[in-house]
């Protein structure tokens, strides 16, 4: 009996609680509000617009480099000896201005080996003076004994004809013959010693030639002992000591010079092809292979900035590009020079340009004609947002060159004078009434952005 009741009980709470939800239901459709039709026109959407006009522009490629010394100057003993001098100041990190004697060696061994070498000289030079007299003494002699040899010559034909007629003896004859003979062997002697002279200045010549070349050599050993900042520099690493001896291409120190440094920008082969492109002569003559006349590299600005450190920044030029793309990033590694890099610094606030700095390049060349260009943000997925002559929304399809620094460069697809919405439509219906106003102050900031010029809170 139980049971039964229990069953009941049940049964009947699931027939109230549908009897309460068929009233409710009841109640819900015999009190419901239809909607309310209006004929006015929808309210427009208010909108702001900028009018598409071509400007001038700036191309621009922006990538980092590290910063390295122009030049620098690894310091190698060319000779061998004791270090007598070192200046003071030869430590890493010193700044030592050109023609600064930085370190000295033993000099009294080249000297003594100069002083033998000009003694040898001087010894060679007089015997090629002597070789000289002795080559006019012969001269003299030579033609004494040829007038002797004339007249020796002039008696043995008279004495020959008296001998012929009977006048003087064969003996007579004989003796004059010896003489002549004689003489004539003089002579030889002397065109011989004559002939060997040449042969004696050759060899005394070289002599001299060898000895003024290790003269020479001597000089320039002695000049090697002697290291001079060829230019202001800062010193790097320093190994040698004062009364070290130092041998034959030992590394000294090693220092950078201070006119000039150049950072190695890795660039986006796109942006530098698109720069460069823009600045190639257009009468370039055929077979032209020097890439300074390929491409006028003095029209680019370069600009480099500390990374890490806003507002401190150099101005540079592009000097060359490197051979090859970068093998990890496949980028362009284009050189730029900074002309004397310590001359404005101001250390903490400005620092030189140095060795090892992470620096943000950014080169920039006027474009050779204007651009018509939007706010990235106006495009959406191709299409721009335009209002028409009766403030309806139209959605045109355009065909982008390039962007650039959150401008997009317009090819194709939109005309000057057309007005660009630059607010995000949600929705955004085709032919929907438009609420419009001009933002001159944009177009402002647009035409400077194009020109490369960014205020201080946008980044560059």
């Amino acid at each position: 009996m139980t049971g039964l009741v229990q069953r009941l009980g049940r049964v009947l709470v699931v027939v109230i609680g549908l009897a309460i939800g068929v009233a409710l239901l009841v109640f819900f459709v015999v009190n419901r509000q239809t909607p309310e039709r209006s004929d006015s026109p929808p309210v427009p959407m208010a909108v702001v617009v900028i009018e598409a006009q071509p400007m001038a522009f700036r191309l621009e490629a922006r990538g980092h480099g590290v910063a390295r010394p122009a030049e620098t100057w690894q310091a190698v003993a060319n000779v061998s000896g004791r270090v007598v001098e070192r200046h003071p100041a030869l430590e890493s990190g010193a700044l030592l201005p050109e023609g600064t004697l930085l370190l000295a060696l033993d000099p009294s061994r080249y000297e003594l080996a100069i002083a033998e070498a000009e003694a040898e000289l001087a010894s060679l030079a007089g015997e090629l003076a002597q070789l000289e007299a002795e080559e006019a003494n012969t001269r003299r002699l030579l033609d004494l004994e040829r007038q002797a040899l004339d007249l020796a010559a002039q008696e043995l034909s008279r004495i020959e004809r008296l001998a012929a007629s009977g006048a003087v003896s064969a003996s007579q004859r004989d003796a004059q013959r010896r003489s002549t003979l004689g003489q004539r062997q003089a002579v030889t002697s002397l065109e011989n010693t004559l002939a060997l002279l040449p042969a004696r200045r050759d060899i005394l010549g070289a002599q001299r030639e060898r000895a003024s070349v290790r003269l020479a050599q001597t000089h320039r050993d002695l000049a090697d002992t002697r290291f001079v900042a060829p230019y202001g520099l800062r010193l790097g690493e320093v190994d040698v000591e004062l009364h070290q001896f130092v041998g034959v291409g030992q590394r000294l120190f090693e220092a950078d010079s201070l006119a000039a440094a150049e950072v190695e920008a890795r660039l986006p082969f796109s942006m530098v092809r698109r720069l460069l492109g823009n600045v190639a002569p257009t009468d370039l003559k055929p077979g032209t292979l020097d890439l300074s006349e390929r491409i006028d590299l003095d029209s680019i600005d370069a600009e480099l900035e500390l990374v890490g450190a806003p507002g401190v920044g150099w101005t540079g030029q592009v000097v060359r590009v490197a051979s090859g793309l970068d093998p990890v990033t496949r980028a362009v590694r284009v050189v730029v020079r900074v002309e004397e890099p310590w001359r404005d610094a101001r250390p903490p606030d400005h620092p030189p340009l140095q060795r090892d700095m992470y620096t943000r390049v950014r080169l920039s060349a006027p474009s050779p004609e204007a651009r018509i260009i939007v706010p990235v943000s106006a495009l959406h997925q191709g299409e721009l947002y335009l209002a028409d002559e009766q403030d309806r929304l139209v959605r045109r399809p355009v065909s982008v060159a390039f962007q650039q620094g959150g401008l997009a460069v317009i090819e194709a697809g939109l005309a000057s004078g057309e007005r660009v919405v630059v607010d995000d439509l949600q929705p955004a219906i085709e032919g929907m009434a438009l609420s419009v106003r001009r933002d001159e102050a944009l177009e402002a900031r647009l035409a400077a952005r194009a020109l490369g010029d960014v205020t201080p809170g946008e980044r560059r």
